[in-house]
């Protein structure tokens, strides 16, 4: 099973697309990120990432949503013994 994680973007950097990057915010936890499948990316957006990759552009609510659906899957997972 592959899980992949909306984030948004903080910043980007390079010109070669194929080497492009991004500071991702997963809900406070900043990682880089390789945007070469999403070029067209630009701070501000919010992306699926997998395995250290965006994938794709998604909206704003929808991260939002999933953000949110992961805390409280961990908030249940934590309560249990």
């Amino acid at each position: 099973m592959c899980l992949a994680v909306p984030g948004k973007i903080l910043a980007i950097t390079g010109d070669d697309p194929l080497l492009t990057m991004g500071r991702i915010s997963f809900g406070g936890v900043v990682r880089e990120v390789s945007l070469a499948y999403v070029p067209e990316a630009q701070v501000g957006d919010y992306v699926i990432v997998h395995a250290g990759f965006a994938l794709n552009l998604i909206d704003e609510a929808a991260a939002t949503e999933t953000l949110a659906t992961f805390a409280e899957i961990a908030a249940f997972s934590e309560g249990e013994s």
